[in-house]
């Protein structure tokens, strides 16, 4: 007769195989969209000199490279919550923010007040714009403006991911409905993490993301 016990072990040894494997994938998809940290880089680990720009924009003593990079972490550090609202202020002023207000809080912390910039260039290149109606207080939060400001105003630099020697912390990074700023930290490859608000599920500001989207479509460098 066959043993009651042998067949129960099998069992056993198939259901906590099964488990392991669903463990794993499970790991595999949190770590994939970031739900579980990534293991952070910097430049010196791949031999990559640190980007510093040769100017101070608003006269503090740090360059703009750093001064955005700073303002960016700044910003983030105060946890702002995803929310898409219009404010009359321009510039959220109530903890909520989207992808565009990290490129905007950037900016303005280093000089750059993107409302002022996107508005004057909307009214002296309206046609690239195609806005209808004109409005300061939210043009300069759209990604699409951004797009075409950032275009002729910025320095345009590689979208190849893997030239990471061209990806500096403080850099711009544009896709198609979405945006960011480059960071300083990077994962095993070199590849720059990218510090952004995407949406209300996302965990962390700071995420891996390049090697996993499609649609990225710039990388510019305002300083």
């Amino acid at each position: 007769m066959r043993r009651k016990g042998g067949g129960m072990t099998k069992k056993k040894g198939i259901l906590l195989g099964s488990l392991a494997v669903l463990a794993l994938a499970l790991i595999y998809v949190l770590y994939r969209f970031n739900y579980l940290p990534h293991p952070k880089y910097t430049n010196e680990k791949f031999g990559i000199e640190t980007y510093s720009s040769q100017v101070d924009r608003d006269g503090d003593g740090v360059d703009d490279q750093t001064d955005i990079l700073q303002s960016v972490r700044a910003y983030l550090a105060t946890r702002p919550k995803y929310k898409s609202k219009y404010y009359a202020t321009g510039y959220p002023d109530d903890g909520y923010g989207v992808c565009t207000d990290v490129v905007a809080f950037g900016l303005l912390g280093a000089g750059y007040d993107l409302m002022e910039l996107v508005h004057e260039d909307v009214l002296a290149h309206g046609d690239r714009y195609n806005i209808d109606p004109v409005d300061a207080n939210i043009d300069f939060r759209r990604v699409r403006n951004l797009k075409v400001f950032f275009q002729h105003t910025a320095t345009a630099l590689t979208t190849d991911i893997y030239d990471i020697g061209q990806w500096q912390g403080g850099d711009i990074v544009i896709f198609e409905n979405h945006i960011g700023i480059v960071s300083d930290k990077r994962n095993g490859r070199g590849v720059a993490f990218v510090l952004h608000n995407g949406s209300p599920l996302q965990l962390f500001y700071e995420e891996d993301i390049l090697e996993h989207r499609d649609d990225l479509v710039g990388h510019y460098r305002m300083s």
